[in-house]
């Protein structure tokens, strides 16, 4: 078993466990270079992200807004700016959350956008639809929301002459735990490597409130089970997953879930199949 997690971590390319403070605020220090060098590198000037108020998009705002700021203080450009994007469907259950990330966050622009008749009206033409169960539409539904939040960020982006930030990490990726084109669509990840447990330090590390470092993590995309802990669908906690991903034993179980999970997902961490 060690092998095979060593070979998944290498593909996932995981970041060792900060061995202190200061290899935590290099990484911090590492992955804002980064993002400013995709946006000079593009020719653009703005970064999109959308809040959900959960500790990845948190984490990646923090990391976006910090990188906006230096480059307008090192460049002199003020066109340089972050775009924080709220994507409700309707009246999302944990708007509290999302609005304490944003006041933490303190981003350049807000935009709101609420999905929900997007998603309504597209349903609403799928006759593909008819007579099938309700969990099964509500959890395609659930892949559509995702993918409407995606394009809602990719036309702010368009207008405003930007690139797409995405939160995925590797705590997540290992599981296959995102929409393929859909929230798995970005220009850049910064997050990319992290295990979970890294990304709520990087969070704390920023002075971010403990309520949303440690806040349950949520997909929250079916409306028959709102709010569902993304653990209650993996089968298995983020510390056993960043705990396989760092190398250490885990329950057989839970290994074998992971390792099952990772494979049965191959086919999101890759291009489309060409001949």
């Amino acid at each position: 078993m060690q092998a095979v997690q060593r070979e998944i971590a290498e593909q996932l390319k995981v970041q060792a466990p900060f061995a202190d403070d200061q290899a935590l605020q290099a990484e911090v220090a590492r992955r804002i270079t980064f993002i400013q060098d995709c946006l000079v590198n593009s020719g653009l000037k703005a970064l999109v992200l959308g809040i959900s108020g959960g500790v990845d998009s948190l984490t990646a705002g923090l990391l976006a807004q910090r990188a906006m700021r230096e480059l307008r203080e090192k460049t002199g450009d003020d066109r340089y700016k972050f775009i924080a994007v709220r994507l409700p469907y309707e009246t999302q259950f944990d708007e509290h959350d999302a609005k304490a990330s944003l006041d933490c966050i303190g981003p350049d622009e807000i935009h709101t956008v609420n999905i929900g008749p997007a998603v309504k009206a597209l349903a609403a033409q799928v006759s593909a639809f008819e007579g099938k169960p309700a969990a099964s539409v509500d959890f395609v539904l659930g892949n559509t929301k995702a993918r409407m939040r995606m394009v809602a960020q990719y036309t702010i982006a368009g207008a405003a002459g930007g690139l797409v930030i995405g939160t995925d990490h590797a705590a997540e990726a290992v599981m296959g735990f995102f929409t393929k084109f859909g929230d798995g669509a970005c220009d850049l990840a910064p997050l990319s490597g992290l295990v979970k447990n890294q990304v709520r330090a990087i969070a704390r590390s920023f002075g971010a409130p403990e309520s949303l470092v440690e806040k349950v993590p949520t997909a929250d995309l079916e409306d028959l089970s709102p709010g569902k802990p993304d653990e209650a669908a993996h089968g298995v906690t983020y510390t056993e997953i960043d705990a396989f991903l760092h190398g250490e034993t885990v329950r057989d179980e839970a290994a074998k879930i992971i390792v099952d999970t990772y494979n049965k997902t191959h086919h999101k961490r890759v291009m489309p199949f060409a001949p």
